[in-house]
Formats: structure tokens, C-alpha cells, sequence
């Protein structure tokens, strides 16, 4: 596996103390730069990258470190920390050593952590690494810092931490990838669990999580098919009967009792001056976790404390193109979301799936819930929402594991949708329980209940009113 390297210092690393941690190799490494600058590359003699280092990334809210590795991490003190990731090259051990090295000299002059703390390289990091002879392997033209192989079909990437993260590395990989239609498949160890932005945006991609399995040898982490590599790229093995196998291991579930509630929706502005974003959002985090966000970022960690002005301003330094960030809560309330600005010719479009995780015992807010939908429909533009329960963990990784698929419990319609539809057609459904009205009675919004999100009879209800609100026949 490749390895990440972390150090988390209390002080910002400045341009002294990383050429201090560079100089881990000794004098004769070459440095280069790429990603415009973002990225630092110690390479062997050919130029060949033998370890990557990313700009630091300031985490100005305490528990994001410990969400993606493990609360062992725990805070350096009471004021932020830094985050700097070193990623060594596949297949070259002296490799790994010299991004331990390079970490535990930045964390020996400004302070903090090394993770994880029995990387090698840690130890003795005052003595250079020996690195005399040592090649890397060539790395494909079109290939990214955070990719091990490259086929014309597929970008590996290998993982071994508690948590895989979407970091700026993986999201750019995802996005070269998909641009040169190939298939992103991060490849892991049965202990590794992905978070949950990196799992939505797998399951929204042509993308794989390969597990490896000593029974089996892989499967995919988020449907149990037995993999092979055939035809350079991991695919679904099949039987004599050519059907595909599901792993033994990905079946092995015991219930825990833990809940996730995940709530999506959409609103539409139109494109004032001083137009704000992230107030939905934010309305519907308050309302469900009791706070408001605690940090956000286009990538994770997300690092900068919550801001609707920031948020707001990214996005308009970025249109026309879209703009995705992941918003994380405070560590007492697990909540994650993520949330895409488009700009339409209707407006901006605020995209967003918002996930609070419960543990045994704990009571998802439900009754919070048509609240929220009125909020949103009389301030927030609201279009659409959809509320859904699923059985999964508190802190909303997600295991090699199967998992039941997500069951709903109401279903929201906005003004505009509501004229679409026909009032009349909307206010007047085939479920046992009446819709909500909503909103002010001249632009009506509707709330429509679908069951208690136990059952999958709720699916049955959903499914009847859509059909109703499309003018379709009953199924």
C-alpha cells in the first residue's frame, strides 16, 4: 500500500521549517512543483516523484482531525491546527521513510503530531534518510500526485488510514479521471472505512471501491462483488453459471441499533447582488442538529470555519462553473453535507444532502421536520426535499459492509413545483395522511408524510405520489 503521512503542527509551517522537513533526503533530492504550485515533490535522480507534500491546509475548528483518523489523534490545544500531508511512492520503501522523516521535522520545529505515529521515519528523523540508488517507479504523463497506477481504463489509487477521505488529491484524481473517461478505483485493506462525501461521489461516478479480501482476494466495498483485475481494471468476477459472487465478508453485518437521517433538497435564488447562500443550509442544521455548521471546504478535511459570505463568494468567483464543499458539525452531533451551487438560467441552484448520524438510544428528529419544510419553502426558495432513515454508523463512514438502503419519511414540494403540478393535483393525494400546506396561501408549498421511515411500505407510498403529482396512472 502507499503510504499518507500526517503531521499536524501548532504553528503554520513556513518556507524555513519545510525546507528544514525536505531536506530529510539529504542534499541531492530534487525538488519540483506541480498542480501550480499546490504540490511539492521530492523526486530520485530522473526526476521521478519519490514523495508528494500538499500546501498546508489550515483546520480552523477543533475534531476534523479526529473525524478522519480516529479520535486517538485527539486536539493539539486549544487553537488550530495544521494539517500537512506527505504521500510516498508505491513499491519504494525508503519511500515511506522519508515522508515519516519529513513530517516528524516539521512536528520537532513548530510542534504537534505525526500520524500515524509509528510511521517509519519518525524515528531518528534528525539523520537524513539514505536514499543513495533509490528510483521510483516512472510515473504516467497523465497521471496525479494521488494516483499509483494508470491504465487506459482505470486510476488506482491505494489507501490504508481509518478513514478515506475526499481530500483535494483524490478530488482532482476523480476529476482527471472522469474527464479522460477512465474509472477511479481506490483500492484499501478491510479495516479502512470511506467518509461520507467520498462514498456519494463514488456512487455518482463510474468510480470503485475495491476491498481487499483474504478470502476472496477483492470485492467492491459498497455491493460485495467479487473483483478481478482483467483487462486493466478491476471488474466483477463471475461464477460458472456467470453470475457475479458476492463476498462473504461484505455480508458479515450485525445490527447496531446506530441511525443516519439524510435530508436533500434544493432551493433557487435569483442572482441578486446581494444574494448570500448557504441559509438553507444553515437553517436545516439548526433545526436537526441543534447548531449550526462548524466547518466547511472544498475538500476534507474541511478546514475554514463556517461562512455564508465565504461560502458565497467562492461560488461567484467560480461561476459559471459549479461549486461543490462538504460542511461538517460539531463532534457532539455528527453532520456532514454536501452542497452544490449551479448557476441555471433560472438562478442560482443551491444543491445539498445533509446527514446526521444516531447512536443506540437516540431519537432522530422527525417532528423537526415539517418546521423545517416551512422555513425553507417561505424563506429559502425550497424547489424539493427528501427525508429518508437508513440503518448506518453515527459518525457516517461507511464500512466494506452491506448496509440497508435508505428508507423515506416525508417528501416536500416548493411553490413553483406545486404550480407545475396543479394545486388541486398537489393538495389532493392517494396517501393515507393529508399533505401539509405550507408557506403563504397565495404561493403554497406542500409537506407529505410517507410513514415513519421503518418500513419500506414507505417506498410504496413515495412511488404512489409521484405518479399522482406526474398525472401518471396508478401502478
Amino acid at each position: 500500500m502507499t503510504k499518507d503521512v500526517i503531521a499536524l503542527t501548532e504553528r503554520m509551517p513556513d518556507a524555513l521549517s519545510v525546507l528544514a522537513g525536505l531536506l530529510a533526503g539529504g542534499p541531492d533530492l530534487q525538488v519540483e512543483t506541480t498542480g501550480e504550485g499546490a504540490v511539492v515533490q521530492l523526486c530520485d535522480a530522473e526526476g521521478r516523484p519519490l514523495v508528494s507534500i500538499e500546501v498546508p491546509l489550515l483546520l480552523q475548528v477543533q475534531g476534523e482531525a479526529a473525524r478522519l483518523l480516529g479520535p486517538d489523534v485527539g486536539p493539539l490545544d486549544d487553537g488550530p491546527a495544521w494539517w500537512v500531508e506527505a504521500r510516498a511512492a508505491a513499491g519504494v520503501p525508503q519511500a515511506e521513510q522519508l515522508a515519516g522523516a519529513f513530517a516528524a521535522r516539521l512536528t520537532m520545529l513548530l510542534g504537534g503530531r505525526v500520524w500515524p505515529p509509528d510511521a517509519p521515519g519518525t524515528v531518528g528523523a534528525a539523520r537524513p534518510v539514505d536514499v543513495s540508488g533509490v528510483t521510483a517507479v516512472p510515473t504516467p504523463a497523465a497521471a496525479q500526485p494521488a494516483v499509483d497506477m494508470l491504465t487506459d481504463k482505470a486510476a488506482v489509487v491505494l489507501q490504508d488510514r481509518p478513514v478515506v477521505p475526499m481530500t483535494s488529491w483524490l478530488s482532482e484524481a476523480l476529476r482527471a479521471t472522469v474527464d479522460s473517461d477512465r474509472c477511479l478505483q481506490i483500492v484499501t485493506p478491510p479495516h479502512c472505512r470511506l467518509s461520507l462525501p467520498t462514498r456519494m461521489l463514488l456512487q455518482s461516478t463510474p468510480s470503485r471501491w475495491v476491498v481487499q479480501d483474504e478470502r476472496c482476494g477483492y470485492y467492491d466495498g459498497l455491493t460485495g462483488a467479487v473483483l478481478r483485475w482483467q483487462d486493466d481494471a478491476f471488474s466483477p468476477a463471475r461464477d460458472e453459471s456467470g453470475e457475479t459472487p458476492v463476498a462473504e465478508a461484505f455480508a458479515e453485518v450485525r445490527p447496531s441499533g446506530e441511525r443516519q437521517l439524510v435530508v436533500s433538497f434544493r432551493t433557487l435564488h435569483l442572482p441578486r447582488a446581494d444574494l448570500v447562500l448557504g441559509g438553507a443550509l444553515e437553517a436545516a442544521w439548526q433545526a436537526l442538529a441543534g447548531g449550526p455548521p462548524a466547518s466547511w471546504g472544498t475538500s476534507e478535511p474541511a478546514g475554514l470555519a463556517w461562512s455564508r459570505r465565504q461560502l458565497t463568494e467562492l461560488a461567484y468567483e467560480r461561476a459559471p462553473r459549479p461549486t461543490w464543499t462538504v460542511v461538517v458539525g460539531a463532534p457532539n452531533r455528527p453532520a456532514v453535507a454536501t452542497l452544490r451551487v449551479i448557476r441555471t438560467p433560472e438562478g442560482v441552484e443551491e444543491d445539498i444532502t445533509l446527514t446526521i448520524g444516531y447512536g443506540p438510544g437516540e431519537k432522530p428528529t422527525l417532528e423537526a421536520l415539517p418546521e423545517l419544510a416551512d422555513e425553507l419553502v417561505t424563506r429559502h426558495g425550497l424547489k424539493t426535499m427528501l427525508c429518508q432513515l437508513r440503518a448506518a454508523r453515527r459518525d457516517l463512514s461507511t464500512s466494506p459492509h452491506f448496509e440497508h438502503p435508505p428508507l423515506p419519511c416525508a417528501f416536500v414540494l416548493g411553490p413553483a413545483e406545486v404550480r407545475e403540478a396543479g394545486r388541486d393535483t398537489a393538495s389532493r393525494t392517494p396517501l393515507k395522511e393529508r399533505p401539509v400546506q405550507l408557506g403563504p396561501n397565495a404561493r403554497p408549498g406542500f409537506y407529505y408524510p410517507l410513514g415513519d421511515g421503518e418500513t419500506a411500505e414507505s417506498w410504496y407510498a413515495l412511488e404512489q405520489l409521484l405518479r399522482h403529482l406526474r398525472g401518471a396512472p396508478p401502478a
